[in-house]
């Protein structure tokens, strides 16, 4: 274990909601713009991908029932993790562009193994007594954030954050829910409200990991393993 992780997760910290939720929004305001065309672009890409043939998209012939949209499955990781890559920019007060939304492909195969991995296991704890699943749910909120600031191998950024947010699980169980009310709020206004909803609980996210974890002062400033 690195010396960085040590301290870590020893340290003790507070679960703030409130106040990732107004340090959240303040991120966002600086370039709501921004997030929410990323936002539509995402969608555009999800319903242009889901319109291929099954697996690769969710087009089924005509009688047959479609699914899978592996395609977008796989590239999802990379774009959802550019609302971090901004969010990280404007919390170190450094220049952001629309581009950095696509950083998340600089990181892409631990993006998308931290993802695969960390899924199939939540699935299995789902599977086997529920209460596990939903325990790995939570604790891995922080690990892609771990890939993408700390630049960490994806079962080190997994493992960290498990550790570091069981210390205070509950706390982070309460705020999982409060995004998920948000996302949710945000659809019920007839969809168009999760154009900013959406990017906004993962502002609200990186608030939380800017408080209890600490930015690097430039992106990738250094290797954790």
């Amino acid at each position: 274990m690195s010396s960085f992780n040590a301290d870590l997760l020893n340290r003790d910290y507070e679960v703030k909601i409130g106040e990732y939720f107004g340090r959240g929004w303040a991120i966002f305001k600086e370039f709501a713009w921004g997030y929410i065309l990323f936002t539509l672009v995402i969608g555009i890409i999800s319903g242009l991908l889901s319109q291929l043939p099954s697996p690769l998209g969710m087009r089924a012939p005509e009688g047959e029932l479609g699914g899978g949209n592996l395609l977008f499955s796989i590239i999802s990781p990379a774009l959802g993790a550019g609302f971090y890559f901004v969010s990280f920019q404007i919390a170190r007060n450094r220049p952001k562009n629309f581009s950095d939304f696509f950083g998340g492909f600089k990181k892409f195969l631990p993006l998308f193994l931290t993802s695969l991995v960390s899924g199939i296991l939540i699935f299995l704890g789902l599977i086997a007594l529920v209460i596990p699943g939903i325990y790995l749910a939570v604790a891995y909120m922080f690990a892609q954030l771990f890939v993408i600031d700390k630049n960490m191998s994806f079962w080190s950024a997994m493992e960290t954050s498990r550790k570091l947010i069981s210390k205070r699980w509950f706390s982070f169980l309460i705020l999982s829910f409060a995004l998920g009310l948000l996302v949710l709020a945000g659809f019920l206004l007839l969809g168009v409200g999760a154009l900013v909803t959406i990017p906004l609980s993962t502002c609200v996210l990186a608030a939380a990991y800017e408080d209890i974890v600490g930015l690097n002062s430039v992106s990738e400033e250094s290797s954790w393993s």
